[in-house]
């Protein structure tokens, strides 16, 4: 089966946001592997990536309706995946938090604890700490270096001038930086 184009997914998205159940139903057939491919992207393991991915596709089933048609299907869909691939990684880091002393293995869950700086963990957790302070930082740059989506795109999805967005994206970048460093 051939990949929509995006204006196929546009005028899907348009039909299922105005009501029509069997355009919903052929736009998140359509979707499924992009947003699979979105989550697994930024977290590790493939069955996190699954579950975000299916929270992100019940979202798009869910808020279709807010998808007025001003970017483009695309762009709306990745912010959506990302910010459920960003969910995950919190439910997954409180969940271990969670944990009684006496339930923690003996080894380290990968997923929560990162070892290795410059990973995927890394960034999750450094976008966590910049996020804290200037949550207007973070999706701009999940949107530009994780979902590699060109500038204007990003200030077109987010509603703010182009400036704005290389500004933001250059802020984070200068944010995250030293949490990446690799300590000796």
């Amino acid at each position: 089966m051939e990949e929509p184009t995006p204006d196929d997914l546009d005028a899907l998205a348009l039909r299922a946001a105005a009501g029509d159940r069997d355009a919903l139903e052929q736009l998140l057939a359509a979707v499924q592997p992009r947003v699979r491919r979105i989550c697994g992207r930024m977290l590790l393991y493939p069955e996190d990536a699954e579950e975000a991915a299916q929270d992100a596709l019940l979202l798009v089933a869910t808020r279709i309706g807010s998808f007025g048609g001003r970017s483009r299907f695309t762009t709306w869909l990745h912010v959506v995946a990302s910010n459920s691939a960003r969910s995950t990684y919190r439910t997954l880091k409180r969940r271990s938090a969670e944990r009684p002393t006496e339930e923690l293995p003996a080894v380290a869950d990968p997923r929560t604890t990162s070892v290795i700086a410059g990973s995927r963990l890394d960034l999750l957790e450094a976008l966590e700490v910049v996020a804290a302070e200037h949550p207007e930082l973070v999706e701009p740059l999940v949107l530009r270096d994780v979902q590699e989506l060109d500038y204007a795109e990003i200030a077109r999805v987010l509603d703010v001038p182009l400036g704005t967005v290389k500004s933001r994206i250059h802020n984070a970048r200068n944010a995250v930086r030293p949490l990446l460093r690799v300590t000796d």
